[in-house]
């Protein structure tokens, strides 16, 4: 049985940081996509940031682009993403998701997902 499981979220200022993890177990193949994907009060889930099975392949959404950056560690079964210089904005449940492909920014293209954690950026 294929598990995610975030960690890492919580409330933080304005202009701060947060480093998420997300482990999986369950025997799924390193060679297929992990990507982050959150959703705000509201909102529809949307794509931030996709990792191919080697770290040299990553995909960004816009308003996150030179603020958040996604690693994985294939030996751990992990991947991470590190948030800088935060904004209200970004306020959201974050979810890891592995894919059915290799590389996709496609919601319906991810597979498995974790429960979410909680990101709360106040000003």
């Amino acid at each position: 049985q294929v598990q995610l499981v975030e960690s890492g979220g919580g409330l933080v200022q304005a202009g701060g940081s947060l480093r998420l993890s997300c482990v999986h177990s369950g025997g799924i193949s390193s060679r297929y996509a992990r990507g982050w994907f959150r959703q705000a009060p509201g909102k529809e889930r949307e794509f931030v940031a996709v990792i191919g099975w080697s770290n040299s392949s990553t995909t960004y959404a816009d308003s996150v682009k030179g603020r958040f950056t996604i690693s994985r560690d294939n030996v751990k079964n992990a991947v991470y993403l590190q948030m800088m210089s935060l904004k209200p904005e970004d306020t959201a449940v974050y979810s890891c998701a592995v894919g059915r492909n290799y590389y996709s920014t496609l919601i319906t293209d991810y597979k498995y997902w974790g429960q979410g954690t909680q990101v709360t950026v106040y000003s």
